[in-house]
């Protein structure tokens, strides 16, 4: 998803009305009840909250010109990295095993035999269509950020194909743009 992503990648920047900034904070606490306590420092209600529109339908969620929040099309909101890095507890996750570290990195889609094998590790809690953090085998924070494709039962039961959507990851294009100026 942000593999070549740069500042050209960006169309429009749009500041959002109160109306709109409230709808996004509530999805984003919804999604998200462990933000709860912190969601006023991350999304001040004074500050402008800026809506970047981005090609490939992708909206990014920019407060003092650091991204927040990202979502494709009308999706749910996910966190940048970074912004996971800090508040690790957020989203759920699900661990790949050490062979998979350096094809998550590359920018791969997580295949399920990378989350069944000895070093990875399920949710069962896990849906489809769920946002969740791709921690690695012996890693403390999260290498990306997937969607998933199937339930974490499904991937147990079949072991084959892709599991989860890599959606961003470190050193991507999104990573290294630390502020959009």
């Amino acid at each position: 998803m942000f593999k070549k992503f740069s500042t050209e990648d960006v169309s429009a920047q749009n500041q959002v009305k109160a109306s709109v900034q409230r709808r996004i904070r509530q999805s984003i606490a919804e999604e998200y009840p462990g933000l709860e306590p912190v969601l006023d420092d991350l999304l001040p209600k004074k500050a402008p909250l800026i809506v970047t529109k981005c090609q490939n339908h992708l909206n990014l969620v920019v407060v003092n010109n650091v991204p927040l929040f990202f979502n494709i099309r009308d999706g749910p909101y996910m966190p940048t990295l970074r912004l996971l890095h800090q508040y690790p507890n957020i989203m759920k996750k699900l661990q790949v095993d050490r062979g998979a570290i350096k094809f998550v990195l590359a920018g791969a889609n997580i295949m399920c035999p990378g989350l069944t094998s000895p070093g990875g590790a399920l949710d069962d809690e896990v849906e489809a269509d769920t946002p969740v953090a791709i921690m690695a085998e012996g890693k403390q924070h999260a290498l990306a950020i997937g969607f998933t494709k199937m339930s974490a039962k499904e991937i147990r039961a079949t072991n084959k194909g892709i599991g989860v959507d890599n959606m961003h990851y470190l050193n991507d294009g999104l990573w290294k743009m630390e502020r959009l100026d």
